[in-house]
């Protein structure tokens, strides 16, 4: 029976699939997005309002689930006995991407250009890199346990193996003026990317629940018994 926190990668999933179709609807629709001129880039159809504000919201929210979602995973690899610094070199890239999406989410193609491109580099190549840590790491660690199927590991090698092979014909094709072509490859490896962090359902699968534990610091640890007294007869 899988537990609660399975459902939070598929949610995103489907909520980040969503909104980047039902804006390209809303640009089509309101024709701010000529099909007859060629296939737009994500961005495009999420640069001009009304749907530009639901692209920022949309994403805004969607980065906050996956940063989430890496933050459980960062803490399940933890108690599974991967090594601190090993573990936070896998986090941050995933925190980098999410950062990028709110950045391609808040800052327009056609207002803020050269952030807009920065974050879609965390968006998609750093991002990209998150899942490829993540895959090395199954490898790397012996005896990390792997929920699931076996064959779910050789889907995710053929995911990012897949998506790399997206991004790098997108900038090509991009480079080649081939504008088209290219939009079509960065709309296919974002729904890759969003599958795959939609299959940390099948990890999370094996959570029941999480819990958040404070730690005091050597400046707030308890007051010796003697001082406590005094303050006590003080009072």
């Amino acid at each position: 029976m899988w537990g609660y926190l399975s459902l939070l990668p598929i949610f995103l999933a489907l909520w980040a699939t969503a909104a980047i179709w039902i804006v390209f609807g809303i640009a089509v629709i309101n024709r701010t997005v000529d099909l007859s001129e060629g296939f737009p880039y994500i961005s495009f159809c999420g640069s001009y309002p009304p749907q530009s504000c639901i692209f920022g919201q949309f994403l805004n929210m969607g980065a906050a689930m996956a940063a989430w979602t890496c933050i459980l995973r960062y803490h399940q690899l933890r108690d599974w006995g991967v090594r601190t610094w090993l573990n936070q070199l896998v986090l941050w890239p995933g925190l980098l991407c999410t950062l990028g999406t709110s950045m391609v989410a808040n800052f327009q193609e056609k207002n803020q250009l050269p952030t807009h491109l920065a974050g879609a580099f965390l968006a998609f190549i750093v991002g990209n890199v998150y899942f490829w840590l993540q895959l090395l790491l199954s490898w790397w660690v012996k005896g990390l346990p792997q929920p699931g199927a076996p064959w779910i590991r050789q889907l995710r090698l053929a995911l990012c193996s897949l998506c790399t092979g997206l991004i790098v014909a997108m900038i090509v094709l991009h480079t080649w003026t081939l504008r088209s072509a290219s939009a079509i490859c960065e709309w296919a490896a974002a729904m890759l990317l969003f599958l795959q962090f939609g299959l940390f359902a099948v990890d999370f699968s094996c959570l029941e629940g999480c819990s958040l534990c404070l730690h005091p610091g050597p400046s707030l640890s308890p007051r010796p018994a003697a001082l406590q007294v005094q303050l006590s007869q003080a009072l």
